[in-house]
């Protein structure tokens, strides 16, 4: 038995949508999705569809697109709105979500939680120098600014960053309850610490990637495995011990040099032996 992990698959992409349908069948393993499945219903309904099918278990948690308002989906829904109808249609096709208890890994190997969590982003990924309420100038000087600042509304919370402390204060409350003796696998469509976070194009998209909050999560909750997309950079990465898994598709044109999207499933567990910190 085993747990896989992918994200941003993008499935507004033809040849992604293709792509996903080419995958085998897993029917003893379980599957992380972690986030930026597509920007429509639709497209996380054929996701569902096409993984729990090939899956025993799916988990999924979200990434920036699929919360944006597209003004020619309807219902227009908006910030939690819209996370909360994609969490029921996730439970829908037996999808585990953030807002589901937290699950004992049932494969071999010590007592291990999973951890699926929604925690967005404050523009806290930002060199000290910038000000908070400068980080959106400081991108913008190198002509960068993400869709989100549109499409991604924060209703019911006047801003992004306050639904991101909501989030953040939130999952906290639920990790701190957990039993003493557990591993945890943590997921999140962003970095947890902001050193992972590789833009060498684009470096100043950092404000978008993630919050400061999170920095000493993998050692406070002591997690074995660190599961985040969002990059389109995938790369495995060790600090104090933890392993951090960075599982993007990405686009097309970023993916097909690496075979088949077979070949993009990282293995979480079993995966590589923990090291010594």
């Amino acid at each position: 038995m085993k747990l896989y992990a992918i994200s941003d698959l993008h499935l507004r992409h033809a040849d992604n949508r293709q792509a996903l349908q080419t995958l085998p069948f897993f029917p003893d393993d379980w599957l992380i999705v972690a986030g930026d499945v597509g920007e429509t219903l639709s497209e996380m309904d054929f996701m569902l569809r096409t993984l729990t099918a090939r899956f025993r278990q799916v988990i999924w948690v979200p990434g920036n697109h699929e919360l944006w308002t597209l003004p020619s989906e309807q219902p227009s829904l908006k910030g939690d709105a819209r996370y909360q109808r994609l969490v029921s249609l996730c439970r829908s096709h037996g999808a585990l979500t953030p807002e589901d208890p937290y699950v004992r890994w049932p494969g071999e190997g010590p007592h291990r939680v999973i951890v699926p969590m929604f925690l967005g982003y404050d523009y806290s990924f930002r060199p000290d120098h910038v000000p908070a309420e400068k980080a959106l100038d400081w991108a913008m000087e190198e002509n960068l600014l993400c869709t989100d600042e549109v499409l991604l509304h924060p209703e019911p919370y006047a801003t992004r960053t306050e639904w991101c402390i909501a989030r953040v204060e939130a999952t906290r409350a639920r990790l701190e309850s957990l039993p003493a003796g557990c591993t945890t696998i943590l997921i999140n469509h962003y970095p947890l610490r902001h050193e992972h976070v590789w833009l060498p194009r684009i470096p100043r998209f950092s404000i978008w990637c993630g919050t400061k909050r999170t920095e000493d999560w993998h050692a406070r909750y002591r997690a074995e495995v660190v599961v985040t997309g969002h990059l389109h950079i995938p790369f495995t990465q060790w600090r104090d011990g933890v392993r951090f898994e960075e599982v993007s598709l990405g686009y097309p044109q970023q993916w097909k040099h690496r075979g088949g999207i077979e070949r993009c499933l990282r293995e979480i567990l079993p995966g590589a032996p923990r090291q010594s910190p």
